[in-house]
């Protein structure tokens, strides 16, 4: 006997329809934000209540991993309409974070020419400006006057959203340059499309690194960046918010690496327990392998601890000031690294300058330090303790400085060397200071 199909109540449509009248006035941004804090029961049910403009803005706001766990929630018609409507470069960024065989599924539900697109930027390596372009936008002959360029904007079957930058191509679809759509429709309508465009013509290639390309577009204030392939021809645009995106992302990354942990690729609240684990367990056993030098080194100078006690009281003090001054230095030095401020071949002038602040830092921290050490210790004590901050807050800025740039040079991520990697260094190599400043006042140590 078939199932009967039991009307909806008149309190659930009441429900249904004050509930979409909340979602009205709840702004895009707030949405995205409070959706992925709800059981995905209810997400599904608010999502569907959203005009399809206002869901389609929403569901691109949404991390990757937000977006999958809503789609399965989702009828499959509503993930058709939703994924087919999504610009490639976004629905390319979803798909890379699932399963293959998931992606595979979803592709197929693609119509031809969107799953055309999408293959075409999954083709690219995954850090490479080709993979987060989009391939939707609308290029200009040089050769066209003003008139005629607004008129082919305005006749376009699918507009794409992204219109501020206007590309410049010959016949051929090499890149000539930019026009600004401001521009174009200021112009005098018989005026050459040559003629309008930008002076300076930045472009980068598919195959150049994202962040290279993010930072590029930040540093000229761009609102879009063509990327050409190897022949120069024109094949997409990066938009500024793609771009602010992979800084963000990069700025994640350098964080937790700098806080000794793995980037959790992934909003915190959506990581599990065994993830946030998973993510700082290698670091604290590297950083435990890399402690077993400073305890090495104590036990190398046991015998002097043990015929100068007092020598152990600052032990504490002095490494957590070396630990703490190479952090410094390392953390700007990383900073400087990642938004281009310094290069390789600026290592004399690094090396020389976070020298001199050490020195600086050092002589204060001795001056002040010291005397004070002395009336409560002896003056030989309060001498050592000065000497060995001058000493310490010297290398350990030095070593904070140079240890990112060398990693740089050997293509490792300068964020690698992290303050938790240099304090611990700075540790070890801050105690053979200290024990060899107070071997120099005291006499040799046995």
């Amino acid at each position: 006997m078939p199932q009967t199909i039991q009307p909806i109540s008149p309190a659930a449509i009441d429900t249904l329809a004050a509930l979409r009248r909340e979602l009205a006035d709840v702004s895009i941004v707030e949405l995205s934000e409070e959706l992925p804090r709800m059981d995905l029961a209810d997400q599904a049910v608010r999502f569907r209540l959203l005009p399809k403009d206002r869901a389609l803005a929403v569901f691109e706001e949404l991390d990757p991993v937000h977006q999958q766990e809503l789609l399965d929630a989702l009828k499959t018609e509503t993930v058709r309409d939703l994924l087919d409507s999504m610009e490639a470069d976004d629905r390319a960024k979803l798909f890379d974070e699932m399963p293959a065989m998931v992606a595979t599924r979803f592709q197929g539900r693609l119509s031809p020419a969107e799953r055309r697109s999408t293959a075409q930027l999954l083709g690219y390596d995954s850090e490479s400006a080709g993979r987060i372009m989009t391939p939707d936008y609308v290029s200009l002959r040089a050769s066209m006057i003003a008139a005629d360029a607004i008129e082919r904007i305005r006749h376009l079957r699918t507009r794409p959203r992204h219109l501020d930058v206007l590309p410049v191509t010959d016949g051929h679809r090499k890149l000539l340059g930019t026009v600004a759509l401001p521009d174009l429709v200021a112009a005098d309508p018989d005026r050459i499309v040559a003629e309008l465009m930008a002076e300076d013509i930045h472009f980068v290639h598919t195959d150049t690194d994202q962040e290279e390309a993010a930072r590029l577009i930040q540093d000229a204030n761009l609102a879009a960046l063509p990327v050409v392939d190897h022949e120069d021809r024109l094949v997409g645009l990066i938009t500024f918010d793609d771009a602010m995106e992979v800084l963000e992302a990069e700025d994640t990354e350098d964080a937790a690496r700098s806080g000794g942990a793995e980037p959790l690729e992934r909003p915190y609240l959506s990581a599990g327990v065994f993830i946030l684990a998973r993510k700082r367990a290698l670091w604290l056993l590297l950083l435990a392998v890399a402690g077993i030098l400073t305890v090495s080194v104590l036990n190398y100078y046991e015998a002097a601890l043990e015929q100068v006690t007092v020598l152990a009281v600052f032990i504490s003090l002095l490494t957590g000031v070396g630990g703490n001054s190479g952090s410094q230095a390392s953390a700007v030095v990383i900073r400087a690294m990642a938004v281009g401020e310094v290069r390789f071949s600026d290592t004399f002038k690094i090396i020389w300058r976070e020298g001199r602040v050490g020195l600086m830092l050092g002589a204060m921290l001795g001056t002040v330090g010291g005397p004070v050490v002395a009336v409560a210790y002896g003056p030989d004590i309060g001498l050592i303790i000065a000497l060995t901050l001058l000493s310490i807050c010297t290398w350990s800025t030095f070593v904070g400085a140079f240890l990112p740039l060398i990693a740089r040079k050997a293509g490792i991520d300068p964020a690698v060397i992290s303050a938790p990697m240099v304090s611990t260094l700075c540790d070890a190599t801050g105690l053979v200071l200290y024990f060899s400043i107070a071997a120099a006042v005291l006499g040799p140590l046995s």
